[in-house]
């Protein structure tokens, strides 16, 4: 089943390209956000949810062994968040209030921006961990969506926790969300990009830019 460990920053830390640690590279985003009203209608099912994650895990798994070219990997990795996670829905919670003053077309370009950078911060990570797995353990409802937990086991480091957040609120079954040992993917991102946007003064348009620069 595989490998997909990135760093998770303590929320409302930077995270720093050059602090990613082996221990904490296994979201993909695959993983993401998307805030699930408790009142939703719910059909998903924990079999559903299950197999959401173990073909996603798959999918990276495969796309780690064929050892392609770094433009290769980055668009299979592209392709495997728009497969599995609500990209759209993830992009916007992660620029917070000031999605609400962007601009349609604005919008467009900062979600291709992000889902290439999400692409490249992880993506470019994963050859390292060759050998590593992880298991499928268990799913359980949890007000609108389903929590997928699994076990991830790395060379040389005990096994350790990820926990899956998966819902069909968006009208298609993807992730939103993942936690590694506790650690919240999605607050992290959120403080990544509020950090980014400070630095370029609010503005929007230049955000857009120093993503498509770091993908």
């Amino acid at each position: 089943m595989t490998h997909i460990l990135t760093r998770i920053a303590t929320p409302m830390v930077t995270v720093m390209k050059n602090d990613l640690s082996r221990r904490m590279i296994l979201q993909t985003t695959l993983a993401v956000p998307l805030i699930a009203s408790p009142l939703a209608a719910f059909a998903l099912s924990e079999d559903a949810a299950k197999t959401l994650v173990e073909q996603a895990i798959n999918d990276i798994n495969t796309a780690i062994e064929t050892r392609q070219s770094d433009a290769s990997m980055l668009e299979a990795f592209e392709q495997i968040f728009a497969s599995y996670a609500d990209v759209p829905t993830i992009a916007r919670y992660c620029l917070g209030a000031d999605a609400r003053s962007a601009s349609q077309a604005q919008m467009r370009s900062y979600t291709r921006a992000f889902a290439r950078y999400l692409a490249q911060k992880y993506g470019q990570r994963f050859n390292e961990f060759q050998g590593a797995k992880i298991e499928v353990n268990s799913a359980r409802k949890v007000k609108s969506f389903i929590e997928v937990k699994t076990t991830a086991y790395l060379r040389g480091q005990a096994p350790f926790e990820v926990a899956f957040l998966v819902s069909d609120k968006s009208g298609q079954t993807r992730f939103f969300n993942l936690f590694v040992e506790g650690v919240n993917m999605l607050l992290t991102e959120r403080a990544e990009i509020g950090a980014m946007l400070d630095r370029n003064k609010g503005n929007l348009d230049a955000l857009i830019k120093d993503l498509q620069s770091q993908a």
